[in-house]
């Protein structure tokens, strides 16, 4: 067994205080209601905060820095707050380096290495085998930028290993430049091209086969207004050593690419041409194309034909995931020559069943479906932890991949030698790396796996299931010391997200969370409609005008808490974060009185006007739109902003936002503090934090991470009248 530190158990539990503490606060910055409305679908709506959108207008960050001081004033003055700081600082630093985004190619294994000591990320290369005693760094952040602020997007090693694409972005803005190195000297190659990645639509990169040049994604440049340059995602064709301004156009408008089309290049497996997944906005519709070298490109699937996910296999057939009649999904397979529309009659070679295939990735975040030589491996989700099931390429079952129960699969990677390493992720035990020999059918750990100083030994994971407001049964995962008294007077905290098809699956707590169950609290995930746990049945009933639904389940599952003698309403508090923001700023006007605390971050309020914003627009298909008198009537009717009302008795919120957020306009959170500060009429702090150096939370450095988590752990803790110390954690080795 190796070793690791395990924190003390019921010796680390600090009384719970009867009340939060009574910390005065710093007078409210001015916040002027101005009479600002517009008229939607024949409804007059006011806006007193539109002069809070403009954060060129010098008012607007001085009311933010004031609002920062403000909060800073909270949460600085709280006595746990220096001994969280350095508790979280010690378990993260201390914890073992990870190992994500794994690819194979040439003779090497390519990933991401995330050394928690260091500020940023780096690529590193590992041996054939991917043993991790042969790492060697690729690129390295760090010394790119002292400042921790340059951050890697994403990554594309050629097929024979021997380039590597790089697009690499600063203070967390994710707008990506595209870099080219030499993987053995370390050299770039190449002039950096810029506008290859953005939030709104991502960006993407598939090398030829001879790895003499690329695919990539590129937004428009100052050839049209300002305002359009996140729309329009083109595809082009750079060869090395030629100039980026006379690159190939391969797949654009011409083509059908439409103004918020998001283009995904996937060529993993070294063939002679390219697949193209398109998606329209980010509402799960996909048209796929085969790009080849000096060829026009080929549509092989449309929109309508249902295909969420494909990939040109090692045989270069094409494998994707269909959901024509089958909502589950099914695995087709079109072996090639290629022909427009090919994929919508490609025999299937996996039907449905009765559990949902895992769909909708990109490539440069995981594969849905994996291949080997001569295996096909598909994911299933099963309620919110997944399993893999294995096939041959012509679709006969053999068997799956062992999982521990309520775990989840993110990687399966296979290797030159046929082997294939697949990580397992849970609740209670940090990501390890398994490898399957198809030989034996067997699995054994690799030394790919995290070590953390965090155990979570003492606690157990339960699945209980709330009863929503149209009686459907909602999962709630709840993370527990075991031996917990149900007696209602345990500090709950509750998360859920509830959108784009995203599944909220095991994975592990880490140390932000066991500082809170060491202080005596409880942690829930609800497994929310909108998520995709149960499949695109589950996605589309909590998308568009069926929105409220997930945050009915979420209510509910904060009720059932309640009942089952969890927790009680002043002891329960609720987090999300992006779409989860949105959802805590639901909850928390329809339900005031649900928590007694709410921690939401970078989310989204103003429900009317959120499409007016680059990447709003690209939302359009998730929540719909005020153009569509239906969508409309939905999104007013939930809109947080627009439901703020004065006299009602708010709880607790912290908002939390990035001044360069590129995915959801910090806007909503500086207008949404307004009113509820305003409006409220409890004693309760409404706060806001924002980072100036920091965008939606990818790209962020380590230490505004950790500052990041001080403050949320510490807020949570003092509103629900929980102490942490440091003198009861004197760690033990095993």
């Amino acid at each position: 067994m190796s070793m690791q530190i395990r924190l003390l158990g019921a010796a680390s539990v600090i009384c719970l205080a009867a009340s939060a503490l009574a910390l005065p606060l710093p007078p409210l910055p001015p916040a002027p209601a101005g009479n600002a409305s517009d008229v939607v679908q024949g409804v007059k709506i006011m806006d007193p905060y539109r002069w809070l959108e403009n954060a060129a207008d010098p008012k607007v960050p001085a009311w933010s820095d004031a609002q920062n001081a403000r909060t800073r004033g909270y949460l600085d003055a709280l006595a746990d707050r220096t001994a969280v700081k350095n508790e979280l600082t010690r378990l993260i630093t201390a914890t073992s380096p990870s190992y994500t985004a794994l690819s194979t190619n040439g003779k090497a294994v390519f990933a991401i290495y995330a050394d928690p000591s260091k500020q940023q990320p780096m690529l590193v290369r590992l041996n054939a085998k991917a043993d991790p005693r042969t790492r060697k760094t690729v690129l390295d952040p760090n010394a790119l930028d002292t400042k921790g602020s340059t951050a890697i997007d994403w990554y594309v090693p050629s097929a024979n290993g021997k380039r590597v694409a790089v697009s690499l972005s600063k203070n967390g803005s994710e707008d990506g430049t595209l870099h080219i190195y030499d993987v053995a000297s370390g050299r770039q190659l190449d002039t950096p091209i810029t506008r290859v990645q953005y939030p709104t639509a991502g960006g993407s990169l598939a090398w030829a086969a001879d790895g003499s040049g690329f695919w990539y994604t590129r937004y428009p440049g100052n050839e049209i207004p300002e305002a359009d340059r996140h729309f329009n995602m083109q595809v082009y064709f750079h060869k090395l050593g030629a100039d980026s301004k006379s690159d190939t156009l391969a797949l654009g408008t011409k083509d059908g690419l439409e103004r918020v089309s998001e283009v995904f290049l996937d060529n993993r497996y070294g063939r002679e041409a390219v697949l193209a997944m398109v998606q329209r906005g980010d509402g799960g519709e996909w048209a796929h194309y085969v790009l080849s070298a000096g060829q026009p490109p080929i549509q092989v699937a449309t929109y309508e034909d249902r295909i969420i996910y494909a990939t040109i296999g090692p045989d270069y057939a094409i494998y994707g995931i269909s959901r024509k009649d089958a909502p589950n999904g099914k695995v087709i397979k079109l072996k090639p020559p290629f022909a427009n529309g090919g994929l919508a009659h490609a025999p299937v070679i996996v039907p449905e069943s009765d559990v949902a295939i895992l769909s909708g990735s990109a490539p440069q975040g995981g594969s849905d479906l994996t291949l080997s030589a001569n295996r096909l491996f598909v994911r299933d989700i099963v309620g919110g932890p997944n399993q893999v099931r294995i096939f041959d390429l012509d679709g006969k079952a053999m068997g799956k991949l062992r999982l521990p129960e309520i775990s989840a699969n993110q990687e399966i990677e296979a290797l030159k030698n046929g082997d294939v390493l697949f990580d397992v992720t849970s609740y209670l035990r940090p990501r390890y790396f398994m490898r399957w020999a198809p030989k034996s059918g067997k699995s054994e750990e690799t030394a790919l796996k995290v070590i953390s100083p965090v155990s979570f030994t003492d606690c157990e994971v339960v699945r209980e299931f709330a009863t929503s407001k149209d009686g459907t049964k909602v999962p709630i995962n709840i993370i527990r010391r075991k031996g917990t008294r149900l007696d209602g007077r345990n500090p709950m905290l509750l998360y859920g997200y509830g959108g784009y098809g995203v599944s909220m699956t095991p994975g592990f707590l880490g140390a932000m969370w066991r500082l809170w169950i060491e202080a005596g609290g409880v942690y829930a995930i609800a497994n929310l409609r909108g998520g995709a746990e149960y499949g695109e049945r589950w996605h589309e009933q909590g998308m568009l005008t069926k929105k409220q639904n997930v945050f009915d389940d979420f209510s509910a599952a904060g009720e059932y808490l309640i009942a089952a003698h969890y927790t009680s309403h002043d002891r329960l508090a609720i987090r999300g974060r992006s779409n989860g923001g949105l959802l805590m700023g639901a909850v928390l006007t329809q339900h005031p009185g649900l928590a007694h605390a709410v921690s939401s971050a970078v989310g989204i309020y103003d429900m009317v006007r959120v499409e007016l914003d680059p990447n709003g627009s690209f939302n359009t298909t998730e929540f719909g739109t005020v153009k569509n008198l239906d969508q409309f009537k939905a999104l007013y009717a939930y809109s947080p902003y627009h439901n703020v009302k004065k006299g009602t008795a708010y709880p607790a919120v912290l908002m939390m936002t990035g001044a360069n957020d590129g995915r959801v306009n910090p806007m909503h959170s500086r207008k949404m503090t307004a009113a509820l500060q305003v409006a409220t009429s409890s004693s309760s702090p409404i706060l806001l934090r924002t980072t100036a150096g920091a965008g939606h939370g990818m790209g962020s450095s380590l230490s505004e991470r950790i500052a990041e988590q001080t403050d949320e752990l510490t807020f949570l803790l003092d509103q629900m009248g929980m102490k942490w110390s440091a003198s009861a954690h004197a760690g033990t080795a095993r």
